[in-house]
């Protein structure tokens, strides 16, 4: 029998610094279909991205879940604690984005299905890495999300409830970057394979994003096919985007690589204060005044 006099460790943990778990509330029902800058090409590029969140945050949490009792600094398991409460909050509305699309002609379950599948493959593998998988993950959502926050001219074409949705995982995908890598880095700290897995991860991610998000500009392709003018203007975006990427990408190959080596605390800020103001959020609401 454990001694009832030894306090849980978990009891006495530092409180996640930087790190918020906040509730969504929006109306995906309220989102038009080519939300984004009325673009049927990047609308289906972050729809399939969103159909692949609800399996991928799972994933993402099983994966530092796996060697959670491993890491020994409390300071990390106090942001492990944030993190898993992010994800699961961003896996979450998610879920209710798809299931609102499910109301249209859109097939996300065959495709879902798929995933499924590959996700219960993927658990099989060792937990290094499946963990390094989740590392080269978090860089790109990282990056991705600091792109969106950086673009406001881009963000202004969405819809209220769009931008709510995408700007608020943005941020929080921003604030966690660091955690998966740390906690790697503190039970493994192989760089060698880390770097593998972001090759292989890149193959993968592109591969798949490109496969959902022509599946959808098919099913919709009544729509979106005769709109030219989105069309050349998201072509143009994704190309933009993917340039000016490549050196942040790029960097996760370096020997001193950290996450929270690029800066992000400005245009953080800067839309955390207008989800309070514009968007009456209260989760951001709360941390404004407390700042």
């Amino acid at each position: 029998m454990l001694n009832p006099t030894i306090e849980k460790s978990y009891l006495n943990r530092p409180q996640a610094h930087g790190i918020t778990v906040r509730q969504l509330q929006f109306n995906p029902k309220a989102i038009h279909r080519h939300y984004f800058a009325n673009s049927p090409v990047m609308s289906h590029l972050l729809t399939a991205l969103s159909s692949t969140f609800p399996i991928g945050e799972q994933f993402f949490v099983h994966s530092v879940r796996n060697v959670r009792d491993q890491v020994t600094d409390q300071v990390l398991q106090a942001q492990i604690t944030a993190f898993i409460g992010q994800e699961a909050m961003h896996s979450k509305a998610h879920t209710e984005f798809n299931q609102a699309w499910r109301r249209d002609d859109y097939h996300l379950d065959h495709f879902q299905a798929w995933l499924a599948r590959k996700d219960h493959h993927v658990k099989s593998l060792h937990p290094k890495i499946q963990l390094a998988i989740t590392c080269a993950f978090e860089h790109f959502t990282a990056l991705l999300g600091g792109y969106i926050l950086r673009h406001p001219e881009v963000l202004s074409t969405l819809d209220e409830d769009a931008q709510k949705l995408w700007v608020w995982h943005a941020i929080e995908e921003i604030e966690h970057r660091a955690v998966a890598f740390d906690v790697y880095q503190h039970v493994y700290g192989d760089d060698t394979v880390r770097r593998m897995m972001m090759r292989s991860v890149t193959t993968g991610f592109a591969s798949l994003t490109f496969y959902s998000a022509t599946r959808l500009f098919w099913q919709d392709r009544r729509r979106s096919a005769f709109k030219i003018k989105g069309n050349i203007f998201g072509i143009y975006l994704l190309l933009k985007m993917l340039v000016q990427l490549a050196p942040e990408y790029l960097g996760y190959y370096q020997q001193d690589f950290h996450p929270a080596a690029h800066d992000y605390s400005q245009i953080v800020n800067y839309w955390k204060q207008r989800l309070a103001a514009d968007y009456q959020m209260q989760g951001f609401k709360e941390e404004v005044v407390l700042t």
